[in-house]
């Protein structure tokens, strides 16, 4: 396998200016589009980004939600429909990069001053299902976990469409977002998440979440269930 591509670049910036009313769910921010110019990024996210849902959406480890354009072509080709940028309700669409395989912690230069750092995946939820008005829309996207990596402002500032994403670092433990999905990472990866105070809050508690399934999964296996 080759080594993942260390540069990138933004083909779009995101944001909702306005809620969309999905049935049985309410106002949502999830329908997104491409921002013309500069937009301003910092810890609360992209400026003038509509949340909704703030009990599931943003916050310092969800300030920003990144989609691979590799991924959004994949299931555009299996819909058989456009998926433009902002459809999966990611604020930045990245070609070049595969988001869902990053490293947790891996930190991000995008343009010139802004640095982001990858935190946890997105988790689908019926607010997604409702806008997707694919059939079994929740359990295809969990089945494929292309899940896109939501981002921490580390350095705020400006970015815009064409700037350069270049990998700063990447953490030795070796986790993927993807892992905090769809399982697959070693236990002493997860238990470092776990317990260094640089992965705190959400991340910490999406490791915990993998960790306790390995457990899970080690009794059942102890009692030849």
């Amino acid at each position: 396998m080759s080594a993942p591509s260390t540069h990138g670049v933004v083909l779009a910036v995101c944001a909702a200016h306005a809620p969309v009313h999905l049935e049985r769910i309410g106002d949502s921010g999830i329908a997104k589009s491409p921002i013309t110019g500069p937009a301003t990024v910092s810890a609360d996210g992209v400026d003038g980004d509509l949340i909704c849902d703030t009990k599931h959406h943003g916050g310092v480890d969800q300030a920003v939600y990144a989609y691979s354009e590799s991924e959004a072509r994949r299931w555009a080709e299996e819909l058989g429909r456009d998926l433009p940028a902002g459809w999966f309700g990611e604020n930045l669409r990245i070609d070049g990069i595969e988001v869902t395989d990053a490293i947790v912690g891996e930190r991000w230069r995008i343009g010139d001053t802004v640095e982001v750092e990858c935190t946890i995946p997105r988790t689908p939820c019926r607010t997604f299902a409702q806008w997707a008005e694919e059939t079994r829309w929740v359990a295809r996207f969990a089945e494929r976990a292309d899940t896109g990596a939501y981002l921490r402002v580390v350095v705020g500032g400006q970015i815009q469409a064409g700037d350069a994403v270049t990998v700063l670092s990447q953490p030795s433990h070796g986790v993927r977002v993807r892992e905090l999905f769809a399982g697959g990472a070693d236990i002493d990866g997860l238990t470092h998440l776990q317990s260094d105070a640089r992965y705190s809050g959400k991340v910490a508690r999406e490791a915990g979440r993998m960790l306790r399934k390995h457990a899970r999964a080690a009794v059942r296996q102890e009692s030849g269930a």
